[in-house]
């Protein structure tokens, strides 16, 4: 577990985020970046360990009805990788406008599936590759081969292969 000062050093590591100090020795984190109507990232860190971090547009994560997820155990790595899925989930988010067309010379988005008949989306956004379960973020990936070894691991094929 991490102490209050070692979660705000975590944080304050991120250039994007921006603090907030709040009521009773706590603190928020903000996320201006943020493509989602949500834009705090960080909730109620106090100085007894307690925090929150708002994981509402992943999977695999038990939130609460906010879609916050306790972080008061987590190690550095746990609230790290917790802190890049949300921002690339939120940096990504699009409510109701059409996805944009790829450029010319990018990969196409690619379409896969699994023996249980389950179906992601894997898309090139923004030099990272983000992995959907329908409207939902499950993973993002730096690489285009990352991603693929990913799947394959996990038992996905390519849809039409």
């Amino acid at each position: 577990m991490l102490t209050f000062e070692q979660k705000l050093a975590v944080l304050d590591s991120y250039p994007e985020l921006e603090r907030k100090d709040v009521s009773l020795g706590r603190v928020n984190y903000h996320f201006e970046e943020s493509r989602h109507e949500k834009k705090t990232i960080a909730y109620h860190l106090h100085p007894n360990g307690n925090g929150f971090v708002y994981a509402g547009l992943l999977k695999g994560y038990p939130v609460d009805s906010k879609g916050l997820v306790n972080i008061r155990e987590y190690s550095e790595a746990e609230l790290r990788s917790l802190l890049d899925a949300t921002m690339a989930a939120m940096a990504a988010y699009e409510s109701s406008t059409p996805a944009p067309t790829p450029k010319k010379g990018k990969r196409q988005n690619s379409h896969w599936t699994d023996a249980a008949g389950n179906k992601l989306e894997l898309k090139h956004e923004e030099d990272m590759w983000y992995l959907y379960a329908g409207a939902n973020l499950d993973m993002a990936f730096e690489t285009q081969q990352e991603a693929e070894e990913y799947l394959a691991e996990e038992g996905f094929v390519r849809a039409g292969a």
